[in-house]
């Protein structure tokens, strides 16, 4: 009578399938999909764009900024300082190289902070610098 329990126990064992490595397998894939996913960095606020006729596409590593209707910087979704546009500016580089700044103004805005955005880059020696506009 034990035989016949034991033989009924070992059948139960045999048919149950291990979940564990095809887990392991998904969790991997998934930190696999996001570490080399990309992630698009914004630069903090909306800006109403002015137009241009002679727009261009632009791709690659970028340091989005934005500057609002009241003169107001934002880069990665901070507000920040005038004075400190050129040091956020170095440690972008430091990441990436090879970056280029997006400045983002409001029609609205004033050039002034243009153009401290200008002089800071120029000091970080960044030399791809563009003002986004609709097309």
């Amino acid at each position: 009578m034990k035989s016949g329990l034991m033989k009924k126990k070992d059948q139960e064992e045999a048919g149950e399938i291990d979940l564990t490595p095809m887990l392991d397998v998904v969790f991997i894939l998934l930190i696999f999909f996001i570490v080399t996913s990309v992630f698009v960095t914004e630069a903090g606020i909306e800006v109403n764009r002015p137009e241009a006729s002679t727009a261009d596409d632009t791709s690659g590593d970028m340091i989005l900024i934005a500057v609002g209707q009241a003169g107001d910087i934002w880069i990665d979704g901070d507000q920040i300082d005038p004075r400190f546009i050129r040091s956020r500016f170095e440690l972008r580089l430091a990441d990436a190289p090879n970056s280029s700044v997006i400045i983002q103004a409001d029609e609205n805005s004033n050039n002034e902070q243009v153009m401290l955005i200008l002089a800071a880059a120029r000091e970080a020696n960044i030399d791809n610098v563009s003002i986004a506009a609709e097309s």
